[in-house]
């Protein structure tokens, strides 16, 4: 069994920088489709962005500019969370599916999730 791991969360203030990375137990270069979701207290969990193995990406609106997704084909996928608000305080979760999925916003084409990474952004 596929497990996902995060890293790379914990507490910043406002404006601050924080690098999330996702890896795989195995088969890391077998997932054509990676993503990150975060989901705070409260609220359903919410899609953040995508990478295809080919290097595609997707954003949601309000992080658009200040983060970016990668993916390291052989370990997962990373993301680079700049410029951070307290609105961005969540837990963020690490999603892979096989596939190369038509709408990576969508939680359910996803077959592997990690247990997630708490980020806190304080004002």
């Amino acid at each position: 069994q596929v497990q996902l791991v995060e890293s790379g969360g914990g507490l910043v203030q406002a404006g601050g920088s924080l690098r999330l990375s996702c890896g795989a137990s195995r088969d890391a270069f077998s997932f054509n489709t990676m993503a990150w979701y975060r989901q705070a207290p409260g609220k359903s969990r919410e899609f953040v962005a995508s990478v295809y193995t080919g290097g595609s990406t997707d954003y949601v609106d309000s992080v658009k500019g200040r983060f970016t997704i990668s993916r390291a084909t052989s370990e997962g996928t990373y993301l680079q969370m700049n410029s951070l608000k307290p609105e961005d305080t969540a837990v963020y979760y690490c999603a892979a599916s096989r596939n190369f999925l038509a709408d990576t916003a969508s939680p359910s084409g996803y077959t592997y999730w990690g247990q997630g990474t708490q980020v806190t952004v304080s004002s």
